[in-house]
């Protein structure tokens, strides 16, 4: 038996945590993140000064965003390394659970401490505690369970090691991984307890393959057998199984198409000839054309968000048959498919026996060439739009404005799908690049292309903003020989981007792309194009009549960057943007590029719809007329 405190054990127990896959060990848990208060620093605080073991302790800024960076983190590592975080009582805890919907939606291992109120409730109220008039059980952490995959609230000593053991089961989950929180009580923190030995033991979690059963392949691939034109979707299972090789070759072999999720690209070679890049709402003409007549959808390691299957219009052929791979029993009954529970490499592999026994091969003559062919040719579009000739139609619909009026305005003539051009052009064919909401996630999934495998880190299950500058910190510590890039618009510049200050501090450069807009652009879109106003999302300043339509402000971030350490660059012109991300290349301390961009300039449409709620009754005429087209599309789209 060994005699010491709560935390004392719980970090002893972390430090001896490891996992393996494909007989490949390492070790779990690599440090725990923290912004110390008072109901987390004299327990496990004290624990990690007096003996943090091999653990490092990352100082936070904000619970959110070091969260957020741990979730990166663990991505990057293909689920098989975490970074742990804790937080005080009350606010700073309510501070992570975003951060917890966030890994858990994407499937994301994310283990959390929490401090909590005394399990005595000598002190109660204590300070930031949280009082339900119902119950006294009830804190701030209650609210971790809705978006968890396991929670638990330590209120005796011995309590910890059922609480980590599960754990460690749920984050190391290939189905259900995500996040995990493990509430402390204040006071129990600090009490001793005689824990046996065996607790502290070396443990090595094998992260195992589901085997597919000899059924389920057997009804796939009878489905595969009749089709004459389908299409594969690889999605994030295709990452986190390391299947990438394995479809590729799949396709070559039955000259069957595929198509990527946000989770799924870079699993997944960009040059590959099957490849026909994103899928959906933010996927691409060739893509979405190419699904739209599919006959077979080859689901694997995705679970059909309405962006991949643009609100189910992609699958409004009513004769269309689904067929999953998928770890996560939910997720493989998605869209009434015919199933098949396996991890995406050994299911893929095992199908491919089966139909080489039946000398199967798709239909499919020029389609697959001729659709990456013409996308080709819209990607040199895209990458030479100028301002002047391609958007002088929405400029003046949307502002009324001269295109030189537009210009002067806006104080720059680059346009963002042009600028995503010369970005991948100059950077490093191996960087990291990390976003999450607005509309880069549109254009990067459209115009991003890597041969690098799991160089793309594109939070889109939750599509938190926010997310970017963190998630590229947290990649950082993850690939430190990589320049990492984070891609972010000005509204997530302002909504969270704390843990570029912690870059500084740790020494891990990475590269801020911020694409300033003035404002929540993607969304603008939305709005205006549904016949809304211009309403709250262009960060302008009140006119004369109190609406939010005056003038644009105009907002210096390289300032404030520069304000933290960073270097710093204004970009407003392309020539400025090759100068900056070159001399980007050369520093060793983090840099932002504050790029001003011209709103309208982002990709849009490609024969995909997405289903919002809109108004059935309203004054304005182009209201009425969005909705007329909503009501049509969903006419045509799947209906579950």
């Amino acid at each position: 038996m060994a005699k010491m405190t709560t935390a004392q054990a719980l970090v002893k127990f972390l430090d001896n945590q490891y996992v393996s896959f494909d007989g490949q060990e390492e070790k779990f848990v690599e440090g725990i993140f923290t912004v110390f208060g008072h109901g987390i620093v004299c327990g496990l605080g004290q624990a990690l000064d007096e003996n943090p073991g091999g653990l490092k302790v990352f100082q936070g800024k904000n619970e959110q965003g070091m969260a957020h960076a741990a979730t990166a983190f663990a991505k990057m590592h293909n689920r098989r390394r975490i970074i742990a975080c804790s937080s005080s009582i009350g606010p700073g805890a309510a501070n992570m659970i975003t951060a917890a919907a966030t890994a858990t939606v994407n499937n994301i291992p994310l283990l959390l401490f929490p401090a909590d109120t005394f399990a005595t409730r000598q002190p109660d109220p204590v300070l930031q505690q949280f009082e339900q008039p119902y119950s006294l059980t009830v804190t701030t952490n209650d609210a971790y369970k809705p978006v968890c995959r396991y929670w638990d609230r330590v209120q005796r000593p011995e309590q910890l090691m059922s609480a980590m053991l599960n754990a460690m089961r749920a984050l190391t989950d290939t189905a259900n991984a995500g996040a995990v929180a493990i509430c402390l009580c204040q006071d129990v923190e600090g009490e001793s307890w005689d824990y046996p030995e065996s607790f502290f033991q070396k443990r090595v979690h094998k992260i195992t393959r589901i085997v597919p059963s000899a059924d389920e392949l057997d009804d796939v691939a009878r489905v595969i057998l009749s089709a004459k034109k389908p299409l594969l979707v690889a999605g994030g299972g295709v990452r986190y199984s390391e299947a990438g090789e394995a479809v590729e070759a799949f396709a070559k072999e039955f000259n069957i198409p595929f198509a990527e999720t946000q989770s799924g690209k870079s699993a997944v070679k960009s040059s590959d000839p099957y490849n026909l890049g994103g899928l959906g709402v933010t996927g691409n003409l060739s893509a979405n054309r190419i699904a739209a007549d599919a006959d077979v959808l080859i689901g694997v390691g995705t679970r059909f968000s309405d962006f991949t299957t643009a609100s189910k219009s992609l699958l409004g052929n009513p004769d269309i048959k689904v067929v999953t791979i998928n770890t996560d029993r939910f997720d493989a009954y998605k869209l009434d498919a015919v199933k098949c529970v396996a991890d995406a490499k050994l299911a893929v592999e095992a199908l491919g026996e089966k139909l080489r026994a039946a000398g199967y091969k798709t239909a499919y003559t020029t389609e697959i060439a001729d659709a990456k062919a013409a996308w080709a040719a819209e990607m040199e579009k895209l990458s030479a739009y100028s301002y002047d000739k391609d958007f002088e139609p929405i400029i003046k619909a949307r502002y009324e404005k001269t295109i030189p009026e537009f210009v002067e305005m806006f104080g720059s003539a680059v346009t963002q799908t042009q600028a995503l051009s010369v970005i991948r052009e100059v950077i490093e064919p191996d960087a990291v690049a990390v976003a999450s909401a607005g509309s880069l996630p549109g254009c990067m999934q459209r115009m991003w292309t890597t041969d690098e495998r799991y160089s793309y880190n594109m939070e889109y299950g939750y599509s938190c903003m926010g997310y970017e500058i963190a998630g590229a910190f947290g990649s950082k510590l993850a690939c430190p020989d990589k320049e990492v890039y984070a891609f972010c618009g000005d509204g997530s510049y302002l909504m969270l981007h704390s843990e570029l200050v912690t870059s500084v501090q740790e020494g891990a450069k990475i590269n801020v792309l911020l694409f300033d807009n003035a404002g929540f652009g993607c969304i603008n879109n939305l709005q205006m194009g549904n016949g809304i106003g211009n309403l709250a999302t262009e960060f302008r300043k009140r006119d004369a009549n109190g609406r939010l339509l005056g003038d644009l402000m105009k907002i210096d971030y390289a300032m404030s960057a520069a304000g933290y350490g960073c270097k710093t660059y204004t970009v407003k012109t392309i020539d400025e943007l090759r100068a900056a991300l070159a001399d980007a290349k050369k520093q060793t301390v983090s840099t932002l590029i504050d790029v001003k961009v011209l709103p309208k300039t982002m990709t849009d449409g490609y024969d995909a719809w997405w289903h919002v709620g809109i108004a059935s009754t309203a004054q304005k005429p182009a209201v009425r007329e969005a909705y007329e087209n909503k009501e049509a599309n969903l006419s045509k789209a799947r209906k579950y």
